[in-house]
Parts: structure tokens; C-alpha cells; sequence
């Protein structure tokens, strides 16, 4: 018999974080998380996400056992932003079992509907800010720092619960050797053609400033990202939240600022793959076995080979002039010069051609595709 019953003990937390260890014991592609990472993202006194937005976990068992968890949320920015009555789900793991997967469902949409909620949308973990999508193509390559890695099976489970997909997403990939081999001379000339027309001085991360750089951050990012599909502007706490890991992890050689007459106005911000790392230590899920590997992840992070674009974008009044193939194309140099061999540029919206169009025309190619989905309630 199935049950699925509100996370509310600190027992049913530590048997949430745990389950995926379960699901991906025989995946060779799934990276596991730092097991202290994962019980302070679930913290509502730690995540930042929480102070306004309601989340209530449920962890699904068979015969006492965990077998299913998800995440059920509530975020009233996202719908005053969208101007929408919609909710989300996140942290959906199962076990290959159809029944399993509609009882995890169909309590979220009890609990959403019971809100005054009419859609439902997913997975998100736990907003668009957080890693999200399903993947439905890749599955022979693990994912990067902050993307998504799910079993194929999870495909049929959404789909087979009445969701459509709402919009796709993409990781693009290349290697050194193809992208400076493949770099369109056209592309070039349009960098240096932004360069000069614009003013545009370039310079590294600066993270002695680093409180002056997140507020420049915030800013491009809030207004290069506004009209994206699902979209939420980040609080000043959530902004703060995440930087404290990514300053451990930005490599400030291969990051960039771009400014004009002193203004920040554009960046580029790839992050070291660590998932590199973890893959190979599969950190065990206890707090000994997390913080030995990120010991480890810190000791080596310079050795790293796979470079991940996490955050890059323009400020809307500053497009169509070149700027985005200037910070391309400087941030590629870098990467190269410094040693990085394998690149990614993820997630990017399917719809984005301004941002997909010189992503391909620098050589590379889709690796990985994903799916957010969405259900009427």
C-alpha cells in the first residue's frame, strides 16, 4: 500500500535527502550532492527562498519504505510577476513505479487546489532560479554544476499524469580544440566591431568587491532576464544566499564584466565544473562523507577541465550591438588560455534564438535537452 504523508519530522527530512542515493545507485551519470548542502537548501532558516514563498514537502512510502518524494510549491512573486494563480513542483524522485508517481501528484494537486491554485507547473527545484527541467535527452552524459540529471522513465511518469510540456530548454557543448578551430571569422569581426563602436572596456570578476559586484549582478540580471519565460526577479537575500557558494567555486580569470563609461551593462560568469570531481568521490549521503569531499573539491578545484556557462546576459537597451559575441568570444580566449577543455552553455530557453544563434554559430553543438511541464487544475 502507498502512502504519502507531509515531510514534518526531522526523520522524514533526512529520508527525503537521502532517496536519491536509492534511485541512482546504479546510474553512473548521476552526481550526488553534498549532504550537508542539501539539508540547508530544505532549511527554511537557511534558504532565503522561504521567506516568501510557502513549500511544503511530501515523501511518498510502500510498506513503510521511501520510495517517492516531491515538493509542493506556492511562490506569490512568481505569480504577481506572471500575473497567474499557478504552482510548482520540485524534487521529484521515484522509484519506476506508475503508481507511485500518481499518488505524489495527485497530493500536490490536492494541496494546490486547496490554495486557489489552477495550474500546475514543473519540475522546479524549487524555482527557476534553482536547477530545473527534465531531462529527456543526454542521459549518456552526466550533468554540469547545477543542472539536472533525472532516469529516462521519469518522462512517461509526467507525461502519463496529464502534463504538457510548457517550454524546453538547452545545454549546448563543445571542446577547446573544435571551438577555436570553428570560431566563424564573421564572429570576430563582430566582437571587435562592439569593442570599438561601443567603448566597451571587459575586465575580470573582482572578488575583493565582491558586495559590489553582486549588486551589479542583481541589477544585470533582474534586467537582462525580465522577459524570459518564467521568470522571477531575485530578492536581495536569495541573491546573497547563492553567491555564498558560487564565490567559493567562480574562477575570476574566466569571468567578465563589460562596461561602458564606467556602467556595468553585460557578463559572462562560467563556473568550474566540480560535479567533475563529485562524480568520480560519489560523496555518501552523511555529513563525514560530504565534507571530506568538498575538502577535496576545494583542494583541486584549480585542476578542474569542464567549464559550465552559468550566468551570462546583456541589459536589454545594450543588445543587438555585438556586446554578446565580445563576451563570448574574450571569455573562450581565457578559457583556453587557462587550460579548460570542455565547455557548456546551459540552460538556455529553446525559444531564445538571440542568445542561441551565436551560441551555435561558436561551434557548438546540443547535448542535452529538458522539459518544464504544466497541467491545468
Amino acid at each position: 500500500m502507498i502512502t504519502v504523508e507531509p515531510v514534518e519530522t526531522k526523520k522524514q527530512r533526512d529520508e527525503f535527502i537521502k532517496l536519491p542515493w536509492k534511485i541512482y545507485a546504479d546510474d553512473p551519470y548521476w552526481v550526488p550532492p553534498f549532504y550537508f548542502e542539501r539539508q540547508e537548501f530544505l532549511d527554511p532558516q537557511k534558504n532565503a527562498f522561504f521567506e516568501h514563498a510557502q513549500v511544503q514537502l511530501f515523501i511518498a512510502y510502500r510498506d513503510g519504505k521511501p520510495v517517492g518524494t516531491i515538493a509542493a510549491v506556492e511562490n506569490p512573486r512568481h505569480n504577481e510577476f506572471h500575473e497567474e494563480q499557478a504552482a510548482h513542483f520540485g524534487l521529484f524522485e521515484t522509484i519506476e513505479d506508475a503508481e507511485v508517481a500518481h499518488a505524489l501528484f495527485d497530493t500536490v494537486e490536492t494541496w494546490a487546489r486547496a490554495r486557489g491554485l489552477n495550474k500546475l507547473i514543473g519540475p522546479e527545484n524549487l524555482s527557476t532560479n534553482d536547477p530545473t527541467g527534465l531531462k529527456i535527452e543526454g542521459f549518456d552524459t552526466p550533468p554540469m554544476l547545477y543542472m539536472t540529471h533525472n532516469p529516462p522513465y521519469y518522462q512517461t511518469l509526467v507525461e502519463n499524469e496529464g502534463f504538457v510540456k510548457a517550454m524546453g530548454t538547452l545545454a549546448w557543448y563543445a571542446d577547446r580544440e573544435h571551438l577555436l578551430n570553428h570560431v566563424p571569422p564573421k564572429f570576430v569581426r563582430v566582437a571587435d566591431i562592439a569593442r570599438r563602436r561601443n567603448k566597451v572596456t571587459l575586465r575580470n570578476l573582482n572578488l575583493k568587491d565582491w558586495d559590489g559586484e553582486l549588486e551589479r549582478i542583481k541589477r544585470i540580471y533582474n534586467g537582462a532576464w525580465e522577459k524570459n519565460w518564467g521568470f522571477v526577479p531575485l530578492t536581495d537575500a536569495e541573491l546573497e544566499h547563492i553567491a555564498e557558494g558560487l564565490k567559493l567555486f567562480v574562477d575570476p580569470r574566466v569571468s567578465f564584466m563589460a562596461e561602458i563609461d564606467g556602467e556595468a551593462i553585460g557578463l559572462m560568469i562560467p563556473l568550474p565544473d566540480i560535479n567533475e570531481l563529485l562524480i568520480r568521490y560519489r560523496p555518501k549521503p552523511n555529513t563525514v562523507s560530504a565534507y571530506f569531499s568538498a575538502l577535496r573539491v576545494l583542494t583541486k578545484r584549480r585542476k578542474l577541465t569542464r567549464l559550465r556557462v552559468f550566468m551570462m546576459g546583456v541589459l536589454r537597451e545594450y543588445r543587438m550591438r555585438g556586446i554578446d559575441a565580445l563576451l563570448m568570444y574574450e571569455t573562450l580566449m581565457a578559457a583556453a588560455e587557462v587550460g579548460y577543455l570542455e565547455y557548456e552553455a546551459s540552460w538556455i530557453l529553446e525559444n531564445n534564438d538571440a542568445m542561441n544563434k551565436p551560441v551555435q554559430e561558436m561551434g557548438t553543438r546540443v547535448y542535452q535537452r529538458f522539459n518544464i511541464y504544466e497541467k491545468a487544475l
